[in-house]
């Protein structure tokens, strides 16, 4: 990985764990009432774990990070069964509609397939276009926390 610009893990830069906690916590948590330290602390948790998963990756540009998504065993409580996932995919505010999403998911996407992952889930609140865009297949409309959700999935050959 380019130190400054391109993709590294928190498990490489665990100072990173704060700020992609907080992007996720303020576009996903927060509405929710969770507090921000719950957040942080699973984030703090996967930038030290060994195993394939947890696993979060960071984008950076000129070393300053704009996006992170992670690879999780467990994302959807209805849906234990299912597994494992992309999740918390976030893009900064000011970096939003340059691809940046496309390389944060093909990463997620590449880690989960070389560790022999055939199928890796998703669910959307709001992004089922981009999501369908990068292959991904819309398995149903749920229900989740009071919301309506899309549940995604994405195949891999062999799957």
């Amino acid at each position: 990985m380019n130190p400054v610009s391109g993709l590294c893990s928190t498990r490489e830069r665990p100072e990173l764990a704060e700020v992609t906690a907080r992007w996720r916590w303020e576009a996903f948590s927060r509405r929710d009432g969770v507090p921000f330290e719950a957040v942080l602390s699973g984030a703090e948790a996967t930038a030290a774990s060994q195993g394939a998963m947890p696993w979060t990756v960071v984008l950076l540009e000129e070393g300053v990070p704009v996006g992170t998504a992670s690879l999780v065993a467990n994302d959807l409580e209805e849906r234990p069964e299912l597994t494992p996932w992309l999740a918390g995919v976030v893009v900064a505010p000011h970096a939003r509609g340059r691809g940046l999403a496309a390389r944060l998911v093909a990463a997620i996407e590449q880690r989960a397939a070389a560790a022999g992952v055939r199928t890796l889930w998703l669910y959307t609140g709001s992004a089922e276009r981009i999501y369908a865009r990068l292959g991904w297949s819309t398995v149903e409309q749920i229900v989740h926390q009071g919301r309506p959700c899309t549940l995604m999935r994405r195949d891999f050959p062999g799957a």
